[in-house]
């Protein structure tokens, strides 16, 4: 009984690192990127993406037309800039929690910004914000996109980002909706468009291995989208659950090994 009770006690003292472990290091939160104040990195050194912490964040850039999508990164904080110049300024005007860093997420014409992790995890959840360029443009409308809630406020507009778990062998494991504006409340006092970091819970996903992320909006022509496809997230964080219970199923079998 007390080897029982010493083992339970080391357990849970395990179990508490272990937590406290996983909280302090995240998947990924991009301030492990080397970037100059008030820069970006948009791909165009032809590398194809770029690793934070324990993941890879997809990038294709053209260099005919000096464009990209998938993702970038910057820290850049001015928050008042509108339009293309702007798309690489996250609306918050930092990292989430003040950090420098963040990863910015652009719907272009090659491939969805995915999230490559180093192993399959369970992630609990990662923060995301709104960009200028986009936040602006549904804000006061622009010269492709309208202005979120129409003329009268009345409109019911939408922006939303889904965040698509896939295991290692490409298999759909489930998706997670996020809206990043939202006008389709009877009053419209709740309409929102968010300009704050928010924390969305990804652990449904289930064990994932990829995160694919992709946007819609009520703002289209022809399917195509009028508000600008962008997003911005940082500081991703693992499920510190599965790592515990892991954790604790190896002892108990090493315990019972040594019986």
């Amino acid at each position: 009984m007390a080897s029982l009770r010493v083992m339970r006690g080391l357990v849970a003292v395990l179990l508490l690192g272990v937590c406290g472990l996983v909280k302090a290091q995240e998947i990924a939160n991009f301030d492990d990127l080397a970037l100059e104040a008030g820069k970006y990195w948009n791909g165009s050194d032809g590398s194809g993406g770029f690793a934070s912490g324990n993941a890879w964040f997809s990038n294709n850039y053209d260099t005919t037309y000096d464009s990209w999508d998938g993702f970038a990164y910057s820290n850049i904080s001015n928050t008042s800039a509108k339009g293309l110049s702007s798309q690489y300024n996250a609306i918050t005007g930092s990292g989430q929690g003040g950090s420098a860093n963040y990863a910015v997420g652009y719907i272009g014409w090659i491939t969805p910004p995915t999230m490559v992790l180093d192993a399959p995890t369970i992630v609990s959840g990662l923060y995301v914000t709104n960009n200028n360029y986009a936040y602006y443009s549904m804000l006061y409308g622009d010269s492709f996109a309208k202005k979120f809630g129409g003329s009268s406020g009345n409109d019911a507009d939408w922006f939303l980002l889904t965040m698509t778990g896939k295991d290692a062998t490409g298999a759909v494991m489930g998706t997670v909706d996020f809206y990043l504006a939202d006008y389709r409340f009877a009053d419209n006092q709740s309409d929102y468009i968010v300009n704050s970091w928010q924390f969305v819970d990804l652990a449904s996903l289930g064990v994932v291995k990829n995160v694919e992320f992709s946007l819609d909006s009520s703002d289209k022509t022809g399917g195509w989208l009028n508000t600008p496809g962008y997003f911005v997230i940082d500081t991703v964080v693992p499920e510190p659950a599965s790592l515990a219970l892991l954790t604790f199923a190896g002892m108990i079998g090493l315990r019972r090994r040594k019986n």
